[in-house]
């Protein structure tokens, strides 16, 4: 089992591309083809992780936070991030961060706290843009369907709750090869004009490299006429936070205590209290303050995130109870949620959760 097969398959739970432009995620410390001995799932990599990682046999820490976050310099044991990335080295320890590419994921970080609190009917609060392709291509009208069916089992096609999706039209290609060129159909040097079937079909960004493989592979013509746009539409599955509903109403008192007490937070910063039953739940891990105009046009009775500053609690606009948790309180569960992945992708393989309480925020 090498490294690569194990990021493969975090992969297909958050693919890369889902992370932010500003985000570092992915191997950030190690060999993709290193032999894997165990796997250490973390929250932070932090040094007594290392530690942990060497005492368990864990040649690889897969981390929700990325350790390396802007460029290092210099690595020489000054900062608690050099020290890190030394020990990782010097131990042989590969460090994969997902961060970003996992809160945009549907089943991710969001998605956790939402059954963590036991939230129904859940839907991403802020779809992200431009995470969707469209591919038009030209082929035989008898060539068609095998083309089609092909670019489908390779994710084409799916679009919310409906798959294999495509737009088909016919009409006729003209095309005149020169002497270099060995047409399948027609002759080189003659204008030939063939019936085609025009193909339209969108796909996921992240599967633009497996849709071009299948389209290449199965595509008759020497030369595939194709054209692929990135579009503006918003992609429901895939995206920021997530808006879910309670099983029963609460008063917001008895709200608030629920909250606390599932998410084992020490204390709830909140905007003023409404008098409003919360039924509708809006929850976003982290950093999530940029959420609140969001969590209110989506109509969220409430929104639970982290780091809310100062004047952001008046974003509240008395619209709906805000409640900062705590980041690491916030986000604590993603690191059950990989473990509980990766041991059904790996059922006979060391996939262990970190006992680390990571969190830096102590309350008195």
């Amino acid at each position: 089992m090498t490294v690569k097969d194990i990021t493969l398959e975090i992969e297909k739970l958050a693919p890369l591309q889902y992370a932010e432009d500003f985000d570092n995620v992915g191997l950030l410390i190690g060999n993709y083809q290193t032999e894997v001995t165990g796997v250490l799932v973390t929250l932070d990599t932090l040094e007594s992780v290392i530690d942990e990682a060497i005492e368990k046999k864990c040649n690889l820490i897969v981390s929700f936070h990325p350790i390396i976050f802007n460029g290092l310099k210099k690595i020489n044991g000054n900062t608690y991030v050099e020290r890190i990335v030394l020990k990782a080295i010097q131990n042989n320890i590969a460090i994969y961060a997902t961060h970003t590419a996992l809160d945009n994921s549907f089943k991710g970080v969001n998605a956790k706290i939402c059954e963590v609190l036991g939230l129904k009917n859940k839907e991403i609060l802020i779809p992200k843009q431009k995470n969707i392709k469209k591919l038009t291509t030209y082929v035989p009208v008898d060539e068609a369907e095998k083309l089609r069916q092909t670019l489908f089992e390779v994710g084409a096609g799916n679009i919310g709750n409906y798959e294999n999706c495509s737009f088909n039209m016919q009409g006729f290609g003209t095309y005149k090869g020169n002497q270099n060129a060995n047409p399948v159909i027609g002759k080189k040097g003659e204008l030939h004009t063939e019936k085609e079937t025009f193909i339209s079909v969108i796909f996921e960004k992240h599967q633009e490299k497996s849709i071009l493989n299948a389209l290449f592979c199965n595509h008759p013509y020497e030369e595939v006429a194709y054209d692929i746009v990135t579009l503006d539409n918003t992609h429901q599955n895939i995206g920021m936070g997530m808006l879910g509903e309670l099983e029963k109403e609460m008063d917001e008192t008895t709200f608030l205590n629920f909250v606390k007490k599932t998410m084992q937070t020490n204390c709830i910063r909140h905007s003023k209290k409404l008098g409003k039953p919360i039924k509708k739940v809006a929850v976003l891990g982290g950093s999530g303050s940029f959420a609140i105009a969001a969590a209110i046009s989506k109509g969220a009775d409430a929104f639970i995130t982290a780091d809310v500053k100062y004047h952001e609690f008046y974003k509240a606009e008395n619209k709906l109870l805000l409640a900062d948790i705590g980041h690491y309180e916030s986000e604590q569960y993603t690191k059950n949620l990989l473990v509980a992945y990766l041991t059904k992708k790996f059922p006979n393989f060391a996939i262990i959760l970190s006992v680390k309480n990571t969190n830096p925020i102590h309350y008195l």
